[in-house]
């Protein structure tokens, strides 16, 4: 049953976009209630008589396809506002008379808006010329139904926003609800002012509400709740001890071995700080047991996943608790659902330890409660804000619930050899390169890269380890790449930190490597990630370079698992990039600071690299990449590469999308 009136909400027809939660979401914090509906099942009706706007979402499909999700095309003609996002662009023109085909230029991450006509959805912006939007897309808009104009484009995106106003139909290629187009907020509430529901919902209504629904779902039932110790699991234990009564709930903190340098005792000691009653169990030995010789990511976060629930079974008899009279309670928020592929049409970009196979049918059981499931990050703080939580708790930076064991990589592999990959490597090196089955000189984007590299004086190579990413709402498992700066005099590779750091020096350096960082996997698919060399470790390899790359020569590590040695290295590592955050007084310049230890180092040697993932975020939906001072960045590279068995440091350059925030 709806919280709200009849009629005083917009619809969110979920076409599986990895956003299409967070339209909603950012609908209703904008001050309007929002729902989300299956496409397929939304008929003309229901909408007229209960809703005031319709929102179509992203989606991984093309709209041309076979099979292709759609709607009825009769939504569009019942005099309701309608905005069409991304996919819900195209299907919303494909729908009334107009065309789509592929666009000769894949868009991912920041693009720069030209507003035409500061109108509608972008009234009161005649000042945002030049505004930044983000863009996740490969298929465009190549002409418009009749009655529709072109409000705003983009240079590589004609139709980036059209309009028919006399009937409130409007479309954008971009993503206005993500927070990285700068004016996202304003479009979205000038469609909300479109649909008449100015100020009709707050998060404040959110919580009285889902307390009263936590108690009717659980009645007289017990929850067992699976605390990480991060912001997620603590806030929805706050939500669950407002609802229910103290003997009702139980914290179990599960300590997998995984956790960072003394957090184990700081979680524990924060969460009974603000009256949890709280069980630890110590379960690394299990946890390395199980993992040992586990290289896949999926195969680790699944066991990982389901020995939760091995470890929660196992306590439950030792705290003489009746299995019965107890559900499983979790942190689970939005994000973890959808990169797990839960919406109809969705993508699986990767399976969190939350939503493993066991975990899912204790859900369909309905024996799991999650109070935060339909909330993203940002509104979870606000939320732990509203319980009455200390800020630092509620703003400490997120950490995955499957720990260090996540950010350890343990899958490796033989450098590149399909025609693509070579053609890429060769780019890469200022080498030429042509098509993916074409010899000789490379293409006009290869060229413009190759441009780029050498103004900057740097040379790549295709690193030989995968990550997990997400380039137009699909998930991509793909490699990386790693940039080098060069000695302009003897073209050789930089000799030292500083050297390594030149070009950030430069009034524009950050926006020049980022740059890079942008267009290399917008026009290179068989790369998702892009990486900064800082550093390398001076030691009797350190000289051990390519001669004809001037770049370390860079091996595999494989077969390697998660072993103790490598999570203390990891460890110590990312001891240092906390203790630095506060030091140097960033720590809350940053959203996220994932540590990362990747299978590759010196040919020749036992180290590994390690790679840096700060990042600024407010919903874990996109990210944008940390610029970090160099001064500060050489400091650090300098420090970790005092660790034993760290070769290399990397500063990952990568925004969400096409990278994910995580590496596995």
């Amino acid at each position: 049953m709806s919280p709200v009136a009849s009629r005083a909400k917009i619809a969110v027809l979920d076409f599986g976009g990895q956003y299409a939660h967070l339209i909603a979401s950012r609908v209703r914090r904008l001050g309007a209630y929002s729902e989300i509906r299956n496409p397929a099942e939304f008929d003309p009706e229901t909408a007229r008589r209960e809703y005031a706007g319709i929102i179509y979402s992203g989606g991984p499909a093309s709209v041309y396809d076979p099979g292709a999700p759609h709607c009825d095309p009769a939504l569009a003609d019942l005099g309701l506002p309608v905005l069409g996002i991304c996919y819900g662009h195209q299907l919303l023109m494909q729908q009334t008379g107009g065309a789509v085909r592929p666009s000769t230029s894949q868009e991912f991450g920041p693009a720069r808006l030209e507003l035409l006509n500061p109108t509608g959805l972008f009234a009161g912006e005649a000042s945002a010329a030049g505004a930044t939007v983000w863009m996740s897309h490969g298929d465009e808009v190549s002409k418009l139904p009749a009655g529709f104009e072109i409000l705003a484009s983009t240079p590589d995106c004609a139709h980036a926003a059209v309009g028919d106003l006399a009937r409130n139909l409007y479309g954008v290629q971009f993503h206005p609800e993500v927070t990285d187009t700068t004016h996202g907020d304003k479009y979205l509430r000038n469609f909300i002012k479109i649909c008449g529901l100015e100020n009709t919902w707050s998060l404040d209504d959110f919580l009285e509400q889902e307390v009263e629904r936590l108690r009717q779902q659980v009645g007289d039932k017990k929850i067992f709740f699976l605390i990480s110790g991060g912001v997620d699991s603590t806030v929805a234990f706050a939500l669950l001890a407002r609802a229910l009564p103290a003997e009702h709930l139980l914290g179990l903190f599960v300590d997998t071995g995984f956790m960072r340098d003394r957090e184990g005792a700081e979680v524990a000691e924060a969460l009974r700080a603000v009256g949890v009653n709280l069980h630890v169990s110590e379960a690394g030995d299990q946890y390395y047991a199980k993992l040992d010789r586990v290289y896949d990511p999926e195969e680790k976060r699944r066991i990982i996943g389901e020995l939760f629930l091995d470890v929660q079974a196992q306590e439950v008899p030792r705290l003489g608790l009746n299995a019965e009279e107890w559900y499983l309670g979790q942190g689970t928020i939005y994000p973890d659902t959808i990169e797990s592929g839960s919406t109809a049409h969705s993508h699986k970009i990767k399976t969190h330890h939350n939503r493993v196979p066991a975990v899912e049918e204790l859900i369909r059981l309905g024996r799991v409660v999650e109070p935060i499931r339909d909330l993203y990050k940002d509104e979870v703080r606000q939320l732990g804000r509203l319980l009455g939580l200390p800020a630092t708790i509620v703003e400490r930076h997120p950490f995955p619930g499957p720990g260090l064991a996540v950010r350890c990589l343990c899958l490796a592999d033989a450098l590149p050899d399909s025609p693509e990959d070579q053609a890429v490597a060769k780019i890469l090196a200022l080498k030429n390169a042509g098509g993916a089955d074409t010899p000789g000189a490379p293409t006009a984007a290869g060229q413009e890269i190759q441009q780029m590299l050498r103004d900057l004086q740097y040379t790549g190579i295709v690193l030989p380890v995968r990550s997990v990413g997400v380039q137009g709402d699909q998930r991509s498992y793909a490699r990386c790449a790693g940039l080098f700066a060069l000695d302009s005099a003897v073209n050789a590779p930089a000799a030292d930190v500083g050297d390594w750091l030149r070009v950030l020096r430069r009034p524009d350096g950050w926006a020049e490597v980022l740059e890079v960082a942008r267009r290399v996997p917008n026009h290179f698919r068989a790369l998702n990630r892009i990486l900064l060399c800082t550093g390398v470790r001076k030691n009797e390899n350190a000289n051990n370079f390519a001669a004809t790359q001037g770049v370390p020569d860079i091996s595999a590590r494989f077969p390697v698992h998660l072993s103790r040695d490598r999570i203390a290295i990891l460890r110590q590592a990312d001891r240092i990039v906390h203790d630095f955050q506060l030091e140097k007084k960033i720590y809350d310049e940053i959203w996220q600071f994932p540590v990362v230890l990747v299978p590759a180092g010196i040919a020749g040697g036992r180290g590994e690299s390690i790679v840096l993932r700060p990042i600024v975020s407010t919903d874990a939906m996109t990210a944008s990449v940390y610029r970090m001072r160099v001064e500060h960045l050489s400091d650090l590279t300098e420090r970790l590469l005092g660790i034993d068995g760290c070769d290399i440091v990397f500063y990952d350059l990568t925004s969400k999308p096409p990278g994910t925030i995580e590496w596995e």
